[in-house]
């Protein structure tokens, strides 16, 4: 028996289903957590247009690429946290030894790169391809999500140029 959990669910069908339970759960929250984090970005990019000197700042390259970067560096710190989520249950359910490495391997599943030196406890696996297939979700919204946003910039400095 592993770190508090059954031993029911440590062999055989019960495995696959704490696996399934857990993983869908936790895609869940991820992709919770990231439209929560893009609606609270999108907040912020309205308050620009109300703003004349920030939307002559859009009119600018530097502006521009500014803006985007800013919203990018937001959307980056949102999986960082999503994927901190992931770890932290990892180590709570014993699926790997060190919190290190559950942040090493939950970074590496969000982004589907796979670290081929580590992998989760044999009852735990599932999870791995789960969390990346949560991950390729919020990837999903969040590259929608930066397209909306350089439409609109595009739009706005068009606006302004007329």
């Amino acid at each position: 028996m592993q770190r508090g959990i059954p031993c029911c669910m440590t062999a055989g069908w019960g495995t696959w289903i704490a696996s399934w339970g857990w993983g869908a759960v936790l895609i869940c929250i991820t992709v919770a957590c990231h439209v929560t984090g893009v609606v609270l970005i999108q907040r912020w990019v309205d308050t620009i247009p109300r703003d004349a000197r920030k939307v002559a700042l859009l009119r600018t390259i530097p502006g521009t690429i500014a803006l985007i970067v800013a919203v990018a560096l937001c959307l980056a710190s949102l999986f960082g946290i999503e994927s901190l989520i992931w770890a932290v249950a990892y180590v709570a359910l014993g699926a790997v030894p060190t919190s290190a490495a559950a942040v090493l391997y939950s970074v590496s599943s969000m982004t589907t790169r796979g670290v081929s030196e580590l992998s989760l406890a044999p009852q735990w696996r599932l999870m791995g391809a789960l969390e990346s297939g949560g991950g390729v979700l919020a990837f999903g919204i969040s590259t929608a999500y930066l397209f909306s946003v350089m439409q609109w910039l595009w739009e706005t400095v068009r606006k302004t140029d007329l």
